[in-house]
């Protein structure tokens, strides 16, 4: 096999677990990827060790762009209350989507149940991520309690993708509000 050949199997084997695991869950079998990327079994594990390895690196591979999507820029200008803010106001216009299941690595950490399964580890660590960006923006805005405010943050963050995820909740006009008055308690500047 090429070098081009495998950069191609890997990309679409990628693509094919991130759309795959997303819309059906972690439990979507071998065959049904493979035939989604159109790579034979041997070459996919020639390629990866694993399902589970698959998987890991298929989140790995996305969290720049989830972080991107989700994050304004560093050096924006923006307060740190209004850098929070921006986050949940993605959140609230990706939940428009029809597509939308909830954050992935949320979704992936609720499947699995094994912390130390690779794609749970990775998925923790792109939720640590989050919670550790809240805790600075926090401390520089000047939270009374940034850890607690970042805890809080992530919890109205991870709760409101799983209830629109489910179609249990419409988040327009929800989430802001409720960040707005963890902001305030805080307060955050």
């Amino acid at each position: 096999m090429t070098t081009e050949a495998k950069s191609s199997s890997r990309e679409r084997l990628l693509e094919a677990a991130a759309t795959l695991t997303y819309r059906e869950g972690v439990s979507i079998g071998v065959d049904t990827l493979c035939k989604a990327a159109g790579v034979s079994k041997r070459s996919m594990y020639q390629l990866f060790e694993s399902k589970d390895e698959l998987l890991a690196a298929s989140l790995k591979e996305r969290a720049a762009a989830h972080v991107t999507t989700l994050l304004p820029e560093s050096d924006d200008g923006r307060s740190p209350r209004e850098r929070i803010q921006h986050v949940f106001e993605q959140v609230e216009s990706q939940a428009g989507a029809p597509e939308f299941r909830g954050c992935r690595y949320l979704v992936v950490q609720i499947e699995l149940k094994d912390e130390n399964h690779p794609a749970s580890r990775v998925a923790h660590q792109v939720k640590d991520n989050l919670t550790a960006l809240f805790r600075a923006e926090a401390e520089q805005g000047g939270a009374s309690d940034p850890d607690l405010l970042a805890r809080q943050l992530s919890l109205v963050f991870d709760g409101a993708g799983a209830r629109a995820g489910i179609g249990a909740d419409n988040l327009t006009g929800l989430v802001a509000p409720t960040v707005t008055t963890l902001l305030d308690a805080a307060g955050v500047r």
